[in-house]
């Protein structure tokens, strides 16, 4: 994307007038990245805020969240060692453990015995838990769709295969 492309740029808004300082007083460098960079950010911003006032409305929050919806993914009734669940979430065990600890008090989750290993634990939804990740992952979609709503099919198409080559 060239610089000017940015959405500040098409607006002569602030993204046009840091670039052209930054062309002013570095010549030597091209900040055009620094707008593809600052439009993600605030992208993502964007929608991390959208996300979070949609959980705030079951009192949940985005780690608790995640948690909710990686057990519901895996079916009604299905449990995950919280390591297991820390590797699909990419969390440290040590983060897994606090968030189910506030889960659990919640009643959203309990911590069984793992029945081929009594030294072992599994994580499953209680129905209260299964219930609000039904309830939430429809609003989560709804609002990321209300999120994105500027963009055609073809540019989320688009736009995935962007940031797939970045990451």
């Amino acid at each position: 994307m060239k610089p000017s492309q940015a959405r500040g740029a098409e607006q002569g808004g602030p993204m046009d007038s840091i670039l052209a300082q930054w062309r002013r007083e570095r010549p030597d460098i091209d900040p055009g990245v620094m707008a593809v960079c600052g439009e993600l950010w605030r992208a993502a911003d964007r929608v991390r805020e959208g996300v979070a006032a949609n959980l705030a409305t079951e009192s949940l929050d985005l780690a608790g969240f995640d948690v909710l919806l990686t057990l519901r993914r895996q079916g009604r009734g299905k449990a995950l060692s919280p390591s297991e669940l820390a590797q699909d979430m990419m969390i440290s065990t040590s983060a897994m453990t606090n968030r189910l600890d506030r889960l659990e008090k919640r009643g959203l989750i309990e911590r069984l015995a793992d029945p081929r290993d009594r030294r072992a634990l599994r994580v499953v939804l209680t129905e209260a838990g299964f219930a609000l990740a039904e309830r939430i992952v429809v609003s989560h979609v709804a609002t990321e769709e209300r999120l994105v709503s500027a963009l055609s099919p073809a540019e989320r198409t688009e736009l995935l295969r962007l940031l797939a080559k970045i990451g």
